[in-house]
């Protein structure tokens, strides 16, 4: 045989790296604006017009993205000039109201489950615990079923 071959670990590939599939977003990234968060908020559901949410969602602070603002998602604007997908509609608002609102609903939720616990608590009682530690053991051989006689 030959011994003119070229050792394995030597050789590379013409690729070192290889393409990985990554699936469309069905909604595009607006390019970030600092101080600012997105959001998508639905005008539509099940082709029926939704105005109530998106009342809701103006009254909140959120406001409607204009497509011109934003030439990199190349999208046709609804009738008013805001960027909307199926039904969908890119909204900004400024990143410590959304901050103050997520803070907002968890104290409510934190409260929420708070009052749960002390209700359920207030039934506790010494000689039968709501909560204890459960302890299961098992054991084999020496008894009853073991073959012996």
């Amino acid at each position: 045989m030959a011994n003119n071959r070229t050792p394995r670990d030597l050789e590379t590939r013409e690729q070192e790296k290889r393409y990985v599939y990554v699936p469309a977003s069905t909604l595009p990234d607006p390019t970030p604006e600092p101080g600012f968060s997105y959001r998508w908020i639905a005008t539509a559901i099940l082709g029926q017009a939704n105005p109530t949410n998106v009342s809701q969602k103006l009254r909140e602070g959120w406001e409607p993205v204009k497509a011109v603002d934003h030439p990199e998602l190349m999208l046709q604007g609804d009738k008013n000039g805001n960027v909307e997908i199926g039904g969908l509609m890119l909204c900004k608002a400024p990143t410590e109201k959304v901050l103050a609102r997520k803070e907002y609903y968890e104290d409510q939720a934190r409260a929420q489950m708070e009052s749960v616990d002390s209700n359920f608590m207030r039934n506790n009682d010494a000689r039968m615990p709501l909560f204890a530690d459960k302890k299961s053991s098992t054991s084999r051989g020496g008894g009853f079923g073991n073959g012996s006689k």
